[in-house]
């Protein structure tokens, strides 16, 4: 018998890692890291921050919409973040 690879085959939510794009003293950053932190915590999903004011590419890509979220190096969210569609994304 032969099996077929699984197209759409979603992974594993711990295969994920999701960075916080964040700056000091910004209160929607300190939101969006509460939720991260719950969402990855409940799924297993792993999780870092990256200081926007001490990388000078990611201050050029992403100034005007912090706190922005990645998902595997790819935009995901910005401004607000949402634990429904954070949890959806990640595979939860």
């Amino acid at each position: 018998m032969t099996r077929w690879p699984r197209r759409n085959r979603r992974k594993n939510p711990a295969d994920h890692t999701v960075t916080l794009i964040a700056k000091p003293g910004c209160h929607l950053c300190d939101d969006a890291r509460e939720v991260i932190t719950a969402v990855c915590a409940e799924l297993g999903a792993s999780w870092e921050e990256k200081d926007i004011s001490q990388d000078t590419e990611l201050h050029r890509r992403y100034w005007e919409q912090i706190p922005v979220v990645l998902i595997d190096g790819a935009q995901h969210d910005f401004w607000r973040v949402d634990p429904k569609r954070l949890r959806t994304a990640l595979g939860g």
